[in-house]
């Protein structure tokens, strides 16, 4: 696979990164050696290879699953500038 220039522009504006026109052949060149490299992985055998999510044998610690204290949301919000029925209340943003 080969990214023409067109693509480059395209990913760029897509990534709302702004690239000068003499920048363009430098980032085809990358995406195209990026992508070469993508294709010799894509040639390996990995037939009897387990998935793994990380290269070192571990097991995740685990917590047990209780209920806590809890209860105090009229601490919490009572610093707050407004609240309403122990909910944070903040001004409009979008409209």
């Amino acid at each position: 696979m080969s990214v023409d220039a067109a693509t480059v522009k395209r990913i760029a504006r897509l990534a709302r990164i702004r690239i000068e026109d003499h920048e363009v052949a430098g980032y085809q060149s990358e995406l195209n050696a990026m992508l070469g490299f993508i294709e010799q992985l894509g040639e390996v055998d990995v037939d009897g290879v387990e998935p793994m999510t990380s290269v070192m044998p571990m097991t995740l610690r685990r917590r047990d699953d209780v209920v806590s204290d809890g209860g105090y949301a009229a601490k919490i919000v009572s610093n707050a500038p407004l609240s309403e029925y122990n909910f944070f209340m903040v001004p409009k943003v979008v409209e």
